[in-house]
């Protein structure tokens, strides 16, 4: 078994904090086998982070977190960013088209974009995966509704922190039932189902101020395309 960590930001996420570096670090410090940073909309920093790993002896898997028309879809095992705010249908072709896995994170989580009100049950059973636990929860109602949809429809399920800096990097594990490490292969151990799900909720105080900041960083991004 592999242990993942297949949902995390760097600073290049509007809402992240930190470089690259330090959640590799994070990762290998947590005993982790397999990352992937996954920042919206953008995918340089994953590219970076992959190469990054290897040197810590970790599978370094490229995506990003697509902002579709009806919310966010992570795209694990691609090259390029899916542009922004197309279909959810069209994006999970995008995804596909490009050789990698589509899943969907925090689904029934409307006020962090998941896409569950937005899209039919049969739309949203056409993910390769489902995110049955987010470190980032409230009352964790969410995630069992997640969970329940996928164990309805036999998808598989993965875990992700949804961590937006270093330390809470680790914070929700997907383990992965392969021995190989290579990017290919736990990509194919996942669309098999052969996975499980451990973690803890994110505290409130590091919830919280992951929020907070993320909010005054978008501003000040804002206000520098402005001037």
């Amino acid at each position: 078994m592999l242990a993942a960590e297949l949902h995390c930001h760097s600073e290049l996420s509007h809402d992240g904090r930190d470089p690259v570096s330090m959640l590799v670090e994070q990762a290998a410090a947590v005993g982790l086998d397999v990352l992937a940073v996954t920042d919206h909309d953008e995918i340089a920093a994953s590219r970076r982070a992959a190469e990054l790993a290897a040197d810590y002896g970790i599978v370094g898997i490229v995506g990003t977190e697509v902002t579709s028309a009806a919310g966010h879809v992570l795209g694990l095992g691609i090259e390029e960013p899916v542009p922004a705010g197309l279909s959810f249908d069209e994006t999970l072709d995008r995804i596909h088209d490009a050789g990698g896995l589509a899943v969907v994170p925090h689904a029934y989580q409307k006020s962090r974009h998941g896409v569950a009100a937005h899209v039919t049950e049969e739309q949203l059973a056409a993910a390769d995966a489902i995110e049955v636990f987010n470190s980032r929860l409230l009352t964790g109602r969410g995630n069992r509704q997640a969970e329940a949809f996928a164990v309805e429809h036999d998808i598989p399920s993965v875990a992700g922190s949804d961590a937006h800096v270093s330390e809470m990097v680790g914070q929700a594990v997907t383990q992965i039932g392969t021995d190989e490490r290579s990017a290919a292969a736990v990509l194919d151990a996942i669309r098999d189902g052969r996975t499980s799900v451990v973690g803890s909720k994110t505290p409130w105080h590091v919830s919280f101020r992951q929020a907070a900041g993320g909010a005054k960083r978008r501003v000040r991004r804002r206000i520098a395309e402005l001037l």
